[in-house]
């Protein structure tokens, strides 16, 4: 009587330990039903940066792609630009100059992609820096111009969508993000 009595203790905790295990891999609907499984997902996407003028005409347009997946720890990063260095030492007499450099361009990271309904949702920070010319004589000091953007973004896919714009600080013209998600099949 004592092993069945063991016996069955060690079925009921194992049985218990393999209904955790399930309720733990499966994932729950608000309902208590089980959640439909997901796949894992490819999409291209492609940002435009996007310059307009004062009449709102595009001036510059710059295109940037990727390809990321709707996994858990997808993540993608684009960077293009250029390192600039910047004098910060003395620069008169027998001294040698020293230099700093800025790295100037275009940073994309794209984090924690899905797919919802016909949508996406995707974390995007995106930074766009460049160099202008100082307008002070004396000084000629480059001034560095930067646009900077964090969200978690829902657009719908295929279908190009604005995520960032803003106007320029020294001009009637502004800057805008374009981003399109095309599913790779």
């Amino acid at each position: 009587m004592r092993k069945i009595a063991m016996f069955a203790c060690l079925l009921l905790l194992t049985l218990s330990l393999r209904s955790q295990a399930f309720s733990q891999e499966t994932p729950k609907t608000p309902d208590g039903a089980r959640a439909p499984e997901t796949s894992l997902h490819y999409f291209h996407l492609l940002f435009v940066v996007q310059e307009t003028g004062a009449d709102s005409k595009p001036v510059n347009s710059r295109s940037y792609s990727t390809t990321v997946s709707t996994g858990d720890h997808d993540s993608a990063s684009i960077r293009t630009g250029s390192r600039v260095p910047i004098a910060t030492g003395p620069s008169s007499g027998n001294a040698n100059v020293q230099f700093q450099y800025i790295d100037l361009g275009v940073n994309m990271d794209v984090r924690n992609v899905r797919e919802l309904d016909r949508q996406m949702t995707l974390d995007l920070t995106t930074e766009v820096s460049s160099a202008a010319e100082s307008t002070d004589p004396i000084l000629h000091q480059m001034v560095i111009r930067q646009n900077k953007w964090h969200s978690v973004i829902l657009m719908p896919i295929g279908k190009a969508t604005v995520v960032f714009s803003s106007d320029s600080v020294d001009g009637k013209g502004s800057m805008q993000v374009v981003v399109t998600a095309t599913p790779i099949d």
